[in-house]
């Protein structure tokens, strides 16, 4: 399951991991993002083990989104130890978002 993260915890869990790390910012009220939920939860379960796979509810926490310039949600941000690595923007498909993953992650 994909982890609920919060501006308390993101540098730990995020930038001062040594590791793989995607981050979906999401708000509940946001279409695209519902769509994209799923996706992201069925990635969390496919590479657990391999790659942290997070959540960031941007209406909760405003200053992180601020922080990664989140201007548009769903944003899903490719962290490799600890630096963003690539970004993608919207809803997308489970096959090319595991692309991406692949892509810039493993």
């Amino acid at each position: 399951m994909a982890k609920e993260l919060n501006e308390s915890c993101f540098k730990q869990e995020v930038l001062e991991s040594s590791g793989s790390v995607m981050v979906d910012f999401w708000a509940p009220w946001c279409g695209p993002c519902r769509i994209m939920g799923p996706i992201v939860e069925n990635l969390s379960k496919k590479y657990d083990g391999k790659v942290k796979i997070a959540k960031v509810n941007v209406d909760e926490n405003q200053n992180l989104a601020g922080e990664f310039n989140v201007m548009s949600i769903p944003s899903i941000l490719f962290f490799k130890d600890g630096k963003v690595v690539h970004t993608h923007l919207g809803a997308t498909t489970e096959v090319d978002l595991e692309a991406q993953l692949k892509q810039h992650l493993l």
